[in-house]
């Protein structure tokens, strides 16, 4: 696997390394030694799998808060996605700044989402599969979202977006968020 650094302060690309023969590929697409000399999470408790049936399809931008606050493994097994992660982790070098990466099955490229990320994807395909690996089980009352059109993250989605679920529509705006995590602190 080849690992790169995105422009967010511990999240990463993978490319995987595929093996060629008449047959097609093998690749890998973990590897707990390679994950560990990196210093990622090599523990993953929970692997999940999304579908969506129509392009432009939005899913996102979601988290879990402390103290279930959660890595993600994720990639594009069918169909291609427009993944983007928001990095709101106040100490962080990258603070407040979001990455976007088009996820494919055909370039089979991986997204690595430390904790303290809000993540969220739209499918620029029909008929789109995506898998996740995740560090904690998921707490339904941890459970929140940033919504996916606030300027605050800077995104700019390539497709008009056609289907969004009521509870993603209901997420607040960063600045509300953000206000409750500072009171926390």
């Amino acid at each position: 696997m080849l690992f790169h650094r995105t422009p967010l302060h511990g999240a990463w690309l993978i490319d995987a390394e595929p093996h060629l023969d008449e047959r097609g590929w093998f690749a890998r697409s973990f590897c707990e030694h390679e994950f560990a000399e990196y210093g990622l999470e090599t523990r993953f408790v929970q692997h999940s799998r999304s579908f969506s049936k129509r392009a432009g399809t939005l899913r996102g931008m979601h988290f879990q808060t402390a103290p279930h606050e959660e890595v993600k493994l994720v990639s594009c097994v069918s169909g291609a996605i427009f993944d983007v992660i928001f990095d709101m982790r106040p100490g962080s070098p990258s603070y407040r700044q979001s990455f976007s990466v088009e996820l494919t099955a055909a370039n089979g490229r991986q997204l690595y989402i430390p904790k303290g990320m809000a993540h969220g994807f739209e499918a620029l395909t029909d008929d789109v599969t995506v898998n996740y690996l995740i560090s904690e089980f998921y707490a339904p009352g941890y459970s929140s979202g940033i919504r996916y059109d606030d300027p605050a993250l800077g995104v700019e989605w390539p497709m008009p977006v056609t289907q969004v679920s009521d509870k993603d529509l209901g997420w607040p705006p960063w600045e509300l968020i953000n206000r409750g995590m500072c009171l926390e602190d």
